[in-house]
């Protein structure tokens, strides 16, 4: 499998009273993100399936991402919280995006990869994107690209 690991874009910082659930991206990430997309599709990057958070920025990231797609969206609330078994055993596809949060989408990628959970080793910025290969599951996958958004809208 190919497994894209994707952190949400730039969001805008919630207003009084309102659920973090509930932050929308700002215009800027919302512009910033075209980028890294055209980026994406520079590299030739496709998807079967795009899994993502139910929290609104993941939800609209994943929308911008729909261009590289060639299956169907997903949500799913595992891409929200601490990565666990139950998000790795759903994923089909051979050509896999997850759009997640931090701290959760370093520390499944550093999982994925060592079968450790120290994130800390993989910090991604907003829009940042990571491609794996191999198995789904803890240290069953390598690295084969990390890209800071800077480099993908560059690339774009």
């Amino acid at each position: 499998m190919e497994l894209y690991l994707i952190r949400h874009a730039i969001a805008l910082d919630a207003e009084p009273g309102q659920s973090d659930d509930a932050r929308p991206l700002s215009e800027v990430g919302v512009q910033k993100f075209k980028e890294v997309v055209r980026g994406l599709k520079r590299l030739d990057i496709r998807f079967d399936r795009l899994y993502h958070s139910p929290k609104l920025r993941a939800v609209q990231t994943t929308e911008l991402l729909v261009p590289l797609l060639d299956g169907e969206t997903e949500v799913t609330p595992y891409l929200a919280t601490e990565p666990s078994q139950n998000l790795l055993k759903g994923l089909q596809g051979d050509r896999v995006a997850l759009v997640g949060h931090e701290p959760w989408i370093s520390e499944l990628c550093a999982w994925l990869l060592t079968g450790r959970r120290n994130g800390g080793q993989f910090p991604f910025k907003k829009g940042g994107v990571a491609w794996l290969e191999g198995t789904p599951k803890p240290g069953g996958m390598k690295l084969m690209g990390f890209w800071s958004p800077r480099v993908l809208r560059r690339l774009g």
